[in-house]
């Protein structure tokens, strides 16, 4: 579905499977898995057009026209849940390059803090997926896009794959960056006073590796 800011997935397994990653008890092996299998659908989804180029092959019974992928694709997850992401996304391009991004958003100003940054001095790239779970204020994901687009990538080469995002997170980034194409696999409507997403899926890095205060 595509609402003129992004597309949202409306899909059966999609549903089921945030639904699951949404309870309590649902343990970090199973959140992981979730977590996997909605971003490999995410990562079908939001390709669908990129270009591709052809060869001619031979098949045992006869020659053929194959395709290749012709853009460079780069991955960049923001630390520590885009790693989450980051196995799916590797499963449909298992030669590119990941690019980690360390953002952390303040507690008290609800602000992004870039602490690290593996981006090489000149993008060897073409098409840049940013992998973020959970957009909530927008901010992480718009400090991510700024430090992309610095480096070198055109904001028309560069994805925004979501598992869960907000309607005002969304409408933050959309705002900031109008062209970006963002891919989402549900929205929720309501954003707490202090930045999270409800009802959400709680803390993403906490819930993909165990770390969970107690």
């Amino acid at each position: 579905m595509f609402n003129k800011k992004y597309h949202v997935l409306s899909h059966p397994l999609v549903n089921a499977r945030l639904s699951q990653l949404r309870q309590t008890n649902t343990n970090s092996k199973d959140f992981r898995e979730g977590i996997h299998d909605i971003s490999l659908i995410l990562g079908i989804e939001a390709t669908r057009n990129l270009e591709e180029e052809t060869f001619q092959g031979q098949t045992p019974v006869g020659p053929f026209t194959g395709t290749t992928i012709k853009p460079k694709v780069g991955l960049t997850p923001i630390l520590r849940a885009g790693l989450g992401m980051t196995d799916a996304l590797l499963s449909l391009f298992p030669s590119a390059a990941v690019y980690h991004l360390g953002l952390y958003r303040g507690k008290v100003s609800l602000q992004p803090v870039e602490y690290y940054s593996k981006l090489p001095p000149v993008p060897p790239i073409d098409t840049c997926f940013i992998l973020d779970p959970l957009v909530a204020t927008g901010g992480t994901a718009c400090a991510a896009l700024a430090m992309v687009l610095d480096w070198g990538v055109p904001i028309s080469n560069i994805k925004l794959l979501v598992v869960l995002g907000s309607e005002e997170g969304l409408d933050h980034v959309h705002t900031e960056y109008p062209e970006l194409e963002i891919w989402v696999a549900a929205v929720d409507p309501t954003l707490t006073h202090d930045g999270l997403i409800s009802p959400g899926l709680g803390d993403t890095g906490d819930r993909l590796f165990n770390t969970i205060r107690v």
